[in-house]
């Protein structure tokens, strides 16, 4: 059996982030903030460009290109030509992943799992 993956097929694990950033299209500038971000693309609030268009994405002095997968009315999916391994946008993103990992709760000490017959009686 062939291991068949779909050329849409997501290979990066999405971090949630809030990152207001520029989106340079054809015609305008339009502002927007990314809301959801891996090394292979991002999901772009409150900007809405042409599916299958190039843009440019305006953060921290640098600039990010990414092609339009999907668009609706207000945000749109882009793909980056290149995986962020540098720059802005991937600091962001590694700052994002840590602030996640930092945030995770403990687990409760004081949880025992069920036990059964004498032994939980102590």
């Amino acid at each position: 059996m062939t291991n068949f993956r779909s050329p849409t097929a997501r290979s990066h694990n999405r971090t949630p982030v809030s990152i207001d950033v520029m989106v340079n299209g054809v015609l305008n500038f339009v502002d927007g903030r990314i809301t959801d971000l891996s090394e292979g693309g991002a999901r772009i609030d409150g900007a809405s460009m042409p599916a299958r268009s190039r843009c440019e994405i305006h953060y921290a002095g640098e600039i990010t290109y990414a092609i339009v997968m999907w668009s609706e009315f207000d945000r749109m999916g882009v793909r980056f030509p290149y995986e962020l391994a540098h720059g802005a946008l991937h600091n962001a993103l590694r700052r994002a992943r840590t602030a996640a990992v930092a945030e995770t709760p403990p687990p409760f000490l004081g949880h025992r799992g069920p036990v059964f017959g004498r032994r939980g009686l102590s």
